[in-house]
């Protein structure tokens, strides 16, 4: 593919905890479509480190910054090391999020307080942040949400609530900021393979969903990433406040 027929030549795209799964597949496909990338991790600079190494293997830029997005002073630095090292900001992707499921008898205030702050507070302060940067010419914000924000799964009740949140902040941006030109859109998963939906234990319980799914089988990050590319780029020009399943036909 050409440079000149790329979708995201001379764009910079932040991409929160994009370290792993999703967010790593979305940093490499932004990339790939000409966009340099700022792969924010908060913990896995490894992780961090070797998406940045696959894109700029490949000809690509990228850059690792470390931050958690639920922290308003490192959100900051995330957005100055942003324009530290690429000039701009003209996309953003709100990827960064928890999902621990438990019943309603075993909430407790922490398990809220860190669903809540990194999945919703989380978005909140990097949009905030952002706004600073973007340019008079707008942007594109993009929100990961999930399926389960509609299918309510038993067991999931702080995690369902927070991805209902983000759906409703998307909707709510996206009136706000249409006059800047910045638009902002979400995508809401189904069950996908990824390190974390291992590490949860979920993943024999998300192949089960396989034969529920009209496409009959589980999605995997890729998937979810080219969805985002849709709505990072000129292609979806005159879409805002909507949200994207992205899910292969499975709604319960």
């Amino acid at each position: 593919m050409s440079s000149n027929t790329k979708k995201l030549t001379g764009k910079v795209a932040v991409v929160t905890g994009a370290s792993k799964g999703i967010g790593a597949s979305i940093a490499r496909h932004l990339a790939a479509e000409g966009a340099s990338v700022v792969v924010n991790y908060a913990s896995s600079r490894e992780g961090a480190d070797r998406v940045v190494a696959e894109i700029t293997g490949k000809g690509g830029r990228a850059v690792a910054v470390q931050g958690d997005v639920a922290q308003k002073s490192d959100v900051e630095r995330l957005f100055a090391e942003t324009k530290k090292t690429f000039g701009a900001l003209d996309i953003l992707v709100n990827n960064a999020g928890i999902y621990v499921g438990v019943p309603v008898g075993q909430i407790t205030e922490e398990h809220f307080r860190r669903h809540f702050n990194l999945n919703v507070l989380g978005v909140i302060l990097a949009t905030q942040e952002a706004l600073k940067y973007f340019g008079p010419e707008g942007g594109s914000i993009v929100n990961i949400s999930s399926v389960v924000s509609t299918l309510s799964p038993a067991g999931m009740g702080v995690y369902n609530a927070t991805k209902s949140a983000v759906d409703g902040l998307t909707r709510t941006f996206a009136k706000e900021l249409g006059p800047r030109k910045i638009r902002v859109n979400s995508v809401s998963p189904g069950p996908v393979e990824t390190e974390g939906t291992r590490a949860a234990g979920v993943i024999e319980q998300f192949q089960a969903y396989a034969a529920l799914t009209p496409l009959g089988r589980i999605g995997q990050p890729d998937d979810i990433a080219s969805a985002v590319v849709f709505f990072a780029s000129a292609d979806s020009v005159w879409i805002t406040g909507e949200s994207l399943c992205v899910c292969g036909g499975f709604h319960g």
